[in-house]
């Protein structure tokens, strides 16, 4: 009698090669967040098509360099709030003060280029940014209030880059709020979606109540005439679509942030478009 073999029987088994472990100093120069690069190259990107200039230029790469200084400073700050010295420590003290280096050789270079007009918006947001590190030294800057805290702060850039290139205070602060706004509406949103993907309690009604404050918040900016009326709409058009996918199935994280990026990009071309036309 014969049998059957299993098609897979004759085949050798496949090695199973472990993945490679992250180098240590990749783990501590590079954020694991990858949505902060959207959330920091949009206020420069907006910046910059609204008022183009050197000195914008100069302002984004520091914020470049800030957001890449956050990782190894929050590294050496939880370290130094636990009271430990690990390998990474030094390794992590040292680049984020490389770093804040080079953040303030181009500050200063701005400075000397285009005097003191810019720099109001980023003292504004310090407390912000302190908010967030705050959180980050007690490894808890996942949370909502950190993450709201970082993005607003962040969006500050887009002031200091389109004062910068001479926009006035009226259309450099109308930046601002459409990107307080953007995050506003979408952090919640995507938290809430990230948690339903993982099958844990979220809570829907806080998600929505910030799509509402997002819409208000850029007819505010509308009415007061800081914003393109475009730039209301794109909001309300997301606030719309958020609202909606929050009664349907979560999609996976990476789509999500794809699509979290397209809106942004989208919002950031809307309104630099509509302010240069108007």
């Amino acid at each position: 009698m014969t049998t059957l073999a299993h098609p897979l029987a004759n085949q050798k088994p496949q090695r199973s090669h472990p993945p490679r472990p992250r180098s240590a100093l990749r783990a501590v120069a590079l954020p694991s967040e990858h949505g902060g690069w959207g959330l920091t190259g949009e206020p420069v990107l907006l910046g910059l098509l609204v008022a183009p200039s050197v000195s914008g230029a100069l302002l984004g790469i520091g914020a470049l360099a800030a957001f890449l200084a956050r990782s190894p400073l929050k590294l050496a700050l939880v370290d130094q709030w636990r009271h430990r010295r690990l390998p990474r420590t030094v390794m992590a003290a040292v680049l984020a003060a490389a770093e804040l280096a080079c953040l303030g050789g181009l500050l200063s270079v701005v400075a000397l280029r285009s005097g003191r007009a810019w720099w109001l918006p980023l003292v504004a947001a310090l407390p912000l940014v302190g908010v967030e590190m705050w959180f980050d030294m007690r490894s808890r800057g996942r949370r909502l209030v950190p993450e709201l805290s970082g993005a607003l702060g962040i969006a500050s850039i887009a002031v200091a880059v389109a004062r910068a290139g001479g926009a006035s205070w009226t259309m450099s602060l109308g930046l601002w709020t459409v990107l307080a706004a953007r995050s506003i509406g979408a952090i919640p949103f995507a938290r809430a979606q990230v948690m339903r993907w993982r099958h844990r309690p979220a809570p829907l009604s806080g998600p929505r109540a910030a799509q509402a404050v997002a819409v208000v918040i850029g007819g505010a900016g509308w009415a007061a005439g800081a914003l393109p009326l475009a730039s209301w709409v794109a909001l309300a058009a997301f606030a719309g679509w958020a609202l909606w996918s929050l009664h349907r199935p979560p999609v996976q994280p990476k789509r999500l942030g794809y699509s979290q990026m397209v809106f942004g990009v989208a919002l950031v071309l809307v309104t630099a478009g509509s302010l240069r036309l108007a």
